[in-house]
């Protein structure tokens, strides 16, 4: 028993490395990955799990595409696959951490392009199946998640810590309340788009808040470094002096 806890202790400081969460769900999630990355057979790699995430994306896409063709129930297949993108998504990284085998801007670069991609897609397969002016809602998703996506990115080169959430909302708390929107959509029919609409507006809120505070960051910053440099200057005109 005290081997299972030094072992899941380990692993739980590991996979912290490099990444700031303040998500609601963090510490259930940060327990489950912790668990799981110890569980990963040796022969999948975090490249192998970034494939997998990408299944995941793609099944909430085709979900919407055979929603509009063969059935609303077929948007059941999207729940499945934001489990397996959360899998995917959330371990790659943090098992190469674990496993002292990181590789942070390669992994950083695939992980931002994959999620990319990913985004555009399901905003693509919702167009496919919301109607008439509707479809404007997924695209505007897409938009207000690529927002969120460009803020992170900003923050960590600014700030110097890299985190995937905004403020309490991250990328799983994302994840369900999409499979939310769309099990509703499954028994209640034509809910969807009054649902997206109003998750659109949540992420546009927290767009703005957490731009608000990118760019009380970004003024601290600027002040820092304008008074690192004017000290450089007086010591530089002591020297000359």
């Amino acid at each position: 028993m005290n081997t299972s806890k030094k072992n899941m202790a380990k692993s739980l400081r590991l996979i912290a490395t490099d990444r700031q969460r303040t998500n609601i769900l963090r510490a259930w999630e940060q327990k489950s990955i912790a668990y799981l990355v110890q569980k990963i057979p040796s022969w999948i790699s975090s490249d192998g799990l970034t494939a997998i995430g990408s299944i995941g994306n793609l099944m909430v896409a085709a979900s919407f595409v055979m929603g509009a063709f063969m059935g609303h129930y077929w948007l059941l297949l999207s729940l499945p696959g934001f489990f397996i993108n959360w899998f995917g998504d959330s371990l790659d990284g943090r098992l190469a951490y674990y496993r002292s085998t990181p590789r942070k801007w390669y992994g950083f670069s695939l992980d931002v392009t994959v999620d990319w991609i990913g985004t555009i897609l399901i905003g693509l397969g919702f167009t496919i199946y919301a109607p008439g002016i509707w479809k404007y809602a997924g695209f505007l998703f897409v938009v207000l998640y690529g927002w969120e996506m460009i803020t992170a990115q900003l923050r960590y080169k600014i700030g110097g810590q890299y985190s995937i959430d905004s403020g309490i909302f991250g990328p799983t708390e994302v994840r369900l309340l999409l499979a939310t929107i769309i099990t509703i959509e499954v028994f209640l029919p034509g809910t969807i788009q009054y649902l997206a609409t109003a998750a659109c507006l949540f992420l546009l809120i927290s767009n703005f808040a957490e731009t608000r505070k990118l760019l009380i960051l970004a003024d601290a910053r600027d002040k820092e470094d304008r008074l690192a440099k004017e000290k450089e200057q007086q010591a530089t005109r002591k020297e000359n002096a």
